[in-house]
This record gives structure tokens, sequence and C-alpha cells, in this order.
């Protein structure tokens, strides 16, 4: 288990789109690696039952002793279930497929929604001294993505360079909306990333187009090549950063962190 010294108050985004291979994962891995190697100390929190974000980082199944279904069902600290990574300033609460059957048992827990964000929140994760926790979130709109929006500060949207990408995008804006009426009213969309982008493909420039006409400036500037790179590297259970740095793949990923981090230095001054 980490013993760090800073305490932080962490920015908490879930990564979240209901539309399945968007890169979603891939986005929430190759992020939390730039965001750590650029010295920050991030938490990634695996929601998503197929466990892919603990794979990719190098988590065996046989290591997952502590997991997020444990955070959820039984009250386990995220300080306890919170590994160490390859990455440094990189940890992570692995998932297994147990998350699956969670929706079904918590249904008749009156705080369902709010199991994540009084977990995230219990006083012993500042001795992880984090600056950001992102949250892999399954492709669906269940109860495990409601657990994450309503413990997030933001939400982070992998869109993938396809026809009908924004036409997916409606349901999630309308969850979001409901989410910000009832459980958590701060909740702000942190921006919308274009994957899997092919910029010789005249169908990712539309698409590109469309969402920059309609998103305005929630688009992030960075877009997310298609890249074999990134293809391979979950194979070998590493981000793409250490796969290969100097991939499109990575140097992509490097500059959305450099981006992200910007934006919040922007809001911070345009606040005061």
């Amino acid at each position: 288990m980490p013993s760090l010294i800073r305490t932080t108050n962490p920015k908490i985004i879930a990564i979240a789109n209901q539309k399945g291979g968007v890169g979603k994962t891939t986005t929430t891995i190759n992020l939390a690696t730039a965001l750590a190697k650029s010295g920050k100390i991030v938490l990634l929190v695996d929601l998503d039952p197929q466990g892919n974000a603990s794979t990719g980082l190098g988590i065996d199944a046989d290591q997952r002793d502590l997991t997020t279904y444990d955070i959820l069902l039984d009250g386990v600290s995220p300080m306890q279930a919170a590994q160490d990574t390859d990455v440094k300033n990189l940890f992570i609460v692995p998932a297994t497929t147990d998350l699956s059957s969670a929706d079904m048992e918590l249904i008749s827990n009156e705080k369902r929604s709010y199991l994540l964000r009084d977990a995230l929140r219990q006083p012993d994760v500042d001795g992880l001294a984090l600056d950001y926790i992102l949250i892999d979130c399954p492709p669906s709109l269940n109860l495990l993505t409601i657990n994450a929006m309503v413990a997030a500060d933001s939400v982070l949207v992998p869109l993938q360079s396809e026809f009908f990408a924004l036409e997916g995008l409606s349901q999630l804006m309308l969850t979001l909306r409901e989410i910000r009426q009832t459980a958590n009213p701060d909740l702000r969309i942190e921006g919308v990333v274009l994957t899997m982008y092919d910029g010789r493909n005249r169908l990712s420039q539309q698409v590109e187009d469309d969402a920059r006409e309609n998103l305005g400036e929630l688009v992030f500037k960075t877009v997310i090549p298609r890249n074999v790179r990134l293809s391979e590297a979950p194979s070998y259970a590493m981000s793409v950063l250490d796969y290969d740095p100097t991939s499109k793949g990575s140097v992509a990923y490097i500059a959305l962190a450099d981006e992200l981090m910007a934006r919040e230095v922007a809001n911070r001054s345009s606040n005061g």
C-alpha cells in the first residue's frame, strides 16, 4: 500500500460513454499514466466489471484481493484496496467480474447511488495524497456509472470518430442533467475527446467538424489518433507511454494531459 505524505483535495473525473469500443479504458489508462508522469499523484478506480484497466496496468486476476466490489458492497476503504502499479505516482483500485452483480445487490440499498462518493471522501483517502482520481466506467448507463457521476467533479467523454457518434452522446447528456438535478448539482462536463481519429479519413474530419460546431469549447483540441501501438500496449500490460513513448498515441495522450491541466489552471484563474 502506498505511503505518501502530501495531502491534497483530488479532482475526481469519471471517464464515461455508454457506447462500447470508443477508447474509454484506453483513455483512462493512458491519461492517468500521462498525469502521473507529469508529477501528479493519481488513483485509477476500475469500475468496469471487465477489469480491462486493471489488466492493462499489469494487475493479474490473482492479485485483486480487494476491489471496487468490496468498496461498494462491503465498505472497504479505497486506501485499503489501492495497489501500486509499475508507473510511479499511479495507483489503482482493481475490478473483477464480481462487479457485474453489483447492480442487483445494491438495488435495495437506500444509498445505492452515493456509495462510491462516500468511499472516496473517507478521511483516510488523504493518506494517498492524490491530485486526481480517474474512474473508468462500464460501457452502459447503469448503477455503477451513476455512482461514478455522483462521486465525480466532472465527466470526460471519449467520442469515437465515426458516423452516429454525436447521436449516441444525447443519452449521456440526459443522464448528466438528471444527476445534476437529483444528486450532484456541481457535476460538469470536463470535455469531449475525439478518439480513433484518422486525419486521412473524410468521415473523421466530418465528425470533428460536427462535434466542434455543436459542442464548441467542450471538445478538447487534442485528438487521439487511430494508432496500432495503442492497440498493442494492453496485451503487454502497459500504457502506450511505457510501451512506445515516441508513438503518435503516446504523444497524443501526453498532450491531452497537458491540455486538461491547463484548462484546470484557466478555470481556477477565471473563478478568482
